[in-house]
């Protein structure tokens, strides 16, 4: 995926302007800018199974073994709950003029439903509001109207389950982190990751580097060699295939995934993965677009419902895998774990005590916490 945008920050860079806003016992936190809704969500009329055609844009080829993967597993379960409908899908749309050319076929096609598996920003938006008959979803996105909405999965709690395992295991309380591009997806991923480590092990720190790319196996062995190389003995990153894990089987060092599980790869340094499912979202979509009860929204899939910590790898104490899956436990009973304060790469409180960071500011996050470098 080197010839493309971040997933993240697609078209203009969002890099919203932050407000002050009353948080949690009176804190000041502050608020990310509001996630765009131009226009009042519709019903859009039934649709008969048999005449139905879904159609999905993929960011990346199916074959990826992680992000694209993971979609396609939705596409597949949405073929055998609705035999009768018809799916299509384009692998590796370019986020140029000819997403919006691809999209437009889709509509062109009879498609009654597009779902875009990245953010396509204006791409897919010039192409919706021309076609208001048609429902659109987008995933990763930033935008509601009549009949788009967007999708993205709670990724920042698996890590910080995740984070805690890498705390207590580390030995040379060093995590390394192989990240795409300084986005909010990665922010997210990064400082989940050390804010549970550093839950249990305080000593902990995270160095990131960014290789430019979510599928570049070559410059992720660089980047995994060198955190290795410079102390690091538990890699972690939000890549989409295994390079990094090969270099911590090679070296003895422990590392977790992201997408689907990827132990094959390295057995012994397998530690777990941000497991992603969209199997049962997207037939769920698909079941309200055919009944006409479908409506464009924001939607985020939460731990245990479409994001969830992979099983555990076998070189994982069991002691250290129950405090774990104590913390997802809290997790999946209400709690939220990114609570103030919370001090950013040069010290300061961007989260007061007493104020707690929502699934809205963790979406937002464009600043690498305290202990993490190499993102900014």
């Amino acid at each position: 995926m080197t010839s493309r945008m971040p997933r993240g920050r697609l078209l203009t860079p969002r890099r919203r302007m932050l407000g002050l806003a009353a948080g949690a016992a009176g804190s000041a936190l502050l608020r990310p800018a509001p996630l765009r809704a131009t226009a009042a969500p519709r019903l859009l009329p039934p649709v008969a199974e048999a005449d139905a055609l879904i159609a999905f844009g993929h960011t990346g080829p199916i074959t990826d073994g992680g992000w694209t993967a993971a979609h396609n597993q939705g596409v597949l379960a949405v073929r055998q709950a609705f035999p009768r409908l018809r799916t299509v899908y384009v692998e590796s749309i370019p986020y140029s003029a000819d997403a919006t050319r691809i999209f437009r076929q889709f509509v062109a096609e009879g498609a009654q439903m597009v779902i875009a598996t990245s953010n396509y920003g204006d791409f897919i938006r010039d192409v919706s509001d021309r076609a208001p008959e048609v429902a659109f979803m987008e995933c990763d996105g930033h935008t509601v109207t009549g009949n788009l909405g967007w999708h993205y999965i709670t990724h920042w709690y698996a890590s910080y389950i995740i984070g805690i395992a890498a705390g207590l295991m580390t030995r040379t309380n060093r995590i390394g982190f192989v990240g795409s591009f300084p986005i909010p997806s990665v922010y997210a991923g990064a400082n989940a990751v050390l804010l549970g480590a550093r839950a249990v092990n305080p000593a902990v720190s995270l160095q990131a580097i960014s290789i430019n790319a979510w599928f570049d196996p070559q410059a992720a062995t660089q980047a995994g060699t060198a955190l290795a190389e410079n102390g690091c003995d538990f890699l972690c990153g939000i890549m989409d295939e295994p390079a990094y894990l090969r270099v911590a089987q090679q070296r003895g060092i422990k590392a977790a995934m992201w997408n689907t599980d990827m132990r094959q790869y390295g057995p012994d340094a397998y530690v777990s993965s941000v497991m992603l499912d969209f199997r049962a979202f997207y037939v769920e979509q698909v079941r309200r677009r055919l009944a006409g009860t479908w409506r464009a929204a924001p939607c985020f899939l939460p731990l245990g419902h479409g994001v969830d910590r992979d099983t555990w790898g076998s070189s994982v104490p069991p002691d250290i895998a129950r405090q774990a899956d104590a913390m997802r436990a809290r997790i999946l009973g209400g709690y939220n774990p990114f609570q103030g304060p919370i001090r950013d790469a040069a010290g300061r409180v961007r989260v007061p005590a007493g104020a707690t960071m929502d699934d809205d500011h963790i979406y937002q996050w464009d600043w690498a916490v305290e202990g993490v470098s190499g993102l900014d």
